[in-house]
């Protein structure tokens, strides 16, 4: 049945959720509430035919409930009371519903087919958003509540990847090149942060900080969104860190990172037309 070490074991594999997955994050919200003197429980007739105990912990739930010899009937009364306690009694029912997707969303998104400047933590964040969103409106009758969650998250990844894809499309040309070195790791010494860069005049054309700082003073990026792009994508700090200083949701930032770049794309187009 629980085996608390164990359980230990898996939340030491990260230990800097800023620096973890999304998914791996919420994993760890979600086992700590499995793990304490008083774990949070579920009633064991939900998912057990015939129980050999009154409750059990969530994590042991989910297992269950993932398990192909769990009958569908049980798996099906189950996400239906998880759902319930969301919708009714908010946190900490909230993070087990939607954790309770995370082995599915975890096979689901190995088997999409992302470009490779779309990152896995921005599909990650897509993906619970989803699942977070639809918990909050799903009617608990319906047929296989489950599955209904599922199905957002997969809508609202294979929207992101789309339109990740049709956006590659756009730039590809002499543009794609000068870009996709955005995304790659530079060191940290050639800008200390995007005031520096604003201030880096006579940067190469390769340099991707003298890029950014160029594009602020044509105003096609403002200061704090040439530090978002700088600190991500060529400092490869996490998102999850920024956003956590700004005091805005992971989501938000993800949106407001890939708009600012898309500006910096069309400058760096139309700069190649005019010359």
């Amino acid at each position: 049945m629980h085996h608390p070490s164990r359980t230990a074991h898996r939340r030491s594999a990260c230990t800097r959720p800023a620096g973890c997955s999304p998914l791996r994050v919420l994993e760890e919200s979600f086992l700590a509430l499995a793990s304490t003197v008083e774990p949070l429980t579920l009633p064991a007739h939900l998912v057990c035919a015939e129980p050999e105990h009154p409750v059990l912990p969530v994590d042991q739930v989910r297992t269950l409930l993932a398990h192909p010899a769990t009958p569908a009937v049980l798996r099906e009364q189950t996400w239906r009371e998880v759902v319930r306690r969301a919708q009714q009694l908010g946190d900490p029912w909230n993070t087990v519903a939607v954790a309770m997707t995370v082995p599915v969303l975890r096979r689901m998104l190995a088997r999409l087919v992302r470009p490779a400047h779309l990152e896995r933590a921005e599909v990650e964040q897509e993906a619970l958003a989803a699942v977070a969103t639809a918990l909050t409106s799903l009617d608990t009758g319906t047929a296989d509540v489950g599955r209904e969650l599922f199905a957002a998250a997969d809508r609202a990844v294979h929207r992101l990847a789309y339109a990740a894809h049709r956006r590659a499309e756009r730039e590809r040309g002499p543009v794609t090149a000068h870009l996709g070195r955005l995304a790659q790791p530079v060191a940290r010494a050639v800008c200390q942060d995007a005031a520096d860069v604003v201030e880096d005049q006579d940067g190469g054309k390769g340099d991707e900080y003298a890029v950014l700082a160029r594009a602020v003073q044509a105003q096609v990026v403002n200061v704090t969104e040439a530090r978002l792009i700088a600190r991500t994508r060529l400092e490869g700090e996490p998102m999850q860190l920024l956003a956590a200083e700004r005091g805005v949701s992971v989501r938000q930032l993800y949106r407001h990172r890939s708009a600012a770049e898309q500006h910096l794309a069309a400058h760096l187009r139309q700069r190649l037309l005019d010359q």
